[in-house]
This record gives C-alpha cells, structure tokens and sequence, in this order.
C-alpha cells in the first residue's frame, strides 16, 4: 500500500492531533466551572437539540425494532434465561442475528 505522506509526516500529524487534543482538554477544564461558559454552552446545546430533533426521531424510529429486541433479550440474559427468549421469540432472534448479534443459547450471566 502507498500512502501520500511519509511516515514522518504521517507522525507529526499524529503527535499535531495529541497535542490540540491536551490544549482543548486544558482549555475545557479551565473554563468548565465558569459561568459565562455553562451558559453559552447550554444554549449552544440546545440549539444543536432544535435543529437535530427530527433527525434523532427519525433515527430511533428506523432502529425501534431492533432496540426493543435487542432490550428483551438482554433481560432474559440477564436473569439466565437465554432458551427461554430463543423459544419465545424466534422472529426476534433473526432480527437480532441480521444485525449481527450473537444469541447465547447459554445460561446467561446474571442473577436471578
């Protein structure tokens, strides 16, 4: 594989991205207790909220079947009941296996 950049660049762009990653961490602890700033960035959190509502709406609605699969097998995991789910639920299992999950068909790993 031929990359467009030497490894000496490759690596001062590297130690470049660690470097503005501990200044912006600095700068952030610096100010995080100023009020001036809790201010501005809760009202630039909510603007992003405003503009992103509907994005993220649409977002779980296209995922809410695999979530609530994905939530009722990990409930019967937990409380050991995996064969139970497997038996039950067998058009929640294919979802889940078309996602990629892996059932345990195992006890589980929780407590009762």
């Amino acid at each position: 594989m031929t990359s467009q950049y030497s490894e000496n660049e490759i690596n001062k762009m590297i130690n470049s991205y660690k470097k503005r990653q501990l200044r912006d961490k600095k700068k952030y602890d610096k100010n995080k207790d100023n009020e001036d700033f809790k201010v501005k960035n809760r009202a630039r959190a909510k603007a992003h909220y405003e503009a992103n509502k509907e994005m993220k709406q649409n977002t779980y609605k296209k995922n809410k079947e695999l979530l609530n699969c994905r939530s009722l097998y990990n409930y019967y995991n937990y409380h050991s009941r995996s064969n139970e789910f497997i038996e039950k639920y067998p058009d929640k299992c294919e979802v889940l296996r078309n996602h990629g999950f892996v059932i345990d068909s195992g006890s589980g790993s929780g407590s009762e």
